[in-house]
């Protein structure tokens, strides 16, 4: 049996974006444009007597904006999945956080490329992906945890020196709520690949060290790896593990997107795992698709210990899933129980 088309309300006071994103979408054949609005206000109109499974949202827009239109729309239609849209800027990343924040699912940034046939491509890349991933997710029949085969140890095989976060769809709220909860006395080095453009991700270092009260950073390379730090891949850039001298430090490449992503977990995982072994403590939250994979496998064979979110309290459970149904998780727990398990882990 074929399934349904995924219907797509497009919020955008620009006729071109708008356009371009018709055109994005309509390269595949699963998924419709139903609906077009020009700001925010005539978005909720157009809800209240048609239907969509997604909605694609503009970040400024006149007579309502995105932020204004996204409140109101996690009161009227709470299960309806928003995508907010927004300019490469920083001011776009500081507000698209915001959104994040306040509910939206996902992000894409708007295209910067000097063609439409360019632009239609990023979009199709960063769009299509996301839109079924939102949708399907919700849709499919959740595998029960009693099949996983989950490789629970009371302890890790050696005491942790660095803890790996790997993150995606969901990932920046996830992160606030792992993250926050740590205990004060927490102080192992956290490194973050989390699935974001160039400056959203230093605007979330700002955002994760503003709510946590430790130092976070956007990383650079040869950055020293300190205790008690955090470190957030740059957009645009796989961040890895390396030894220089008798010190860790990070080193950030621009080597081939891996799973489609720069910057990907993978690198991130993989080289945790080369340089720290089993004292490699890693943790997968919600997003889409299986990136770090690979990298979950190498610290598994390293004997580290690895924690999945799980499908309940994920965005997507795509990457956290992935890990789970390979049987690479010690423990799959919901995102509310991750920080108590990683001190106890610790401790």
């Amino acid at each position: 049996m074929s399934r349904s088309l995924i219907k797509v309300l497009l919020v955008d006071d620009s006729a071109v974006i708008r356009g371009l994103m018709t055109q994005a979408i309509n390269l595949d054949d699963q998924i419709s444009v139903v609906g077009s609005a020009m700001h925010g206000q005539a978005a909720l109109t157009w809800l209240n007597s048609n239907q969509a499974d997604v909605v694609v949202l503009d970040v400024e827009m006149p007579v309502m904006d995105g932020i204004s239109c996204l409140k109101q729309l996690r009161q009227s239609h709470p299960d309806l999945p928003v995508i907010m849209a927004s300019s490469l800027t920083r001011a776009g990343a500081e507000i698209t956080l915001q959104a994040l924040d306040l509910g939206a699912a996902g992000c894409v940034a708007k295209p910067v490329a000097s063609n439409a046939a360019e632009a239609i491509a990023q979009m199709a890349h960063d769009l299509l992906p996301l839109i079924k991933a939102l949708v399907r997710d919700s849709q499919t029949d959740s595998q029960s945890l009693t099949n996983l085969q989950v490789r629970t140890t009371a302890l890790p095989a050696k005491t942790p020196m660095v803890l790996v976060i790997g993150s995606s769809t969901g990932g920046p709220n996830a992160l606030k709520t792992v993250l926050s909860a740590l205990p004060e006395k927490f102080s192992l080095p956290i490194l973050i690949a989390q699935h974001m453009p160039p400056l959203f991700t230093r605007t979330l270092a700002e955002h994760i060290q503003r709510d946590t009260g430790r130092p976070a950073a956007e990383a650079v390379d040869g950055a020293l790896i300190e205790r008690g730090h955090i470190y957030i891949a740059p957009g645009d850039f796989h961040m890895v593990v390396d030894k220089q001298d008798d010190r860790m430090v990070i080193r950030l490449n621009q080597e081939a997107p891996e799973h489609f992503c720069r910057p990907s977990v993978n690198p991130l995982y993989n080289s945790a795992a080369n340089w720290y072994g089993s004292s490699v403590l890693a943790v997968m939250l919600t997003g889409m698709g299986d990136d770090g994979i690979e990298g979950a496998r190498s610290i598994s064979e390293r004997q580290g210990y690895i924690i999945a979110q799980d499908e309940q309290s994920s965005v997507v459970w795509g990457m956290p899933g992935a890990i789970a149904k390979a049987g690479l998780a010690n423990q799959v727990l919901p995102l509310r129980n991750i920080a108590t398990e990683l001190a106890r882990l610790c401790s």
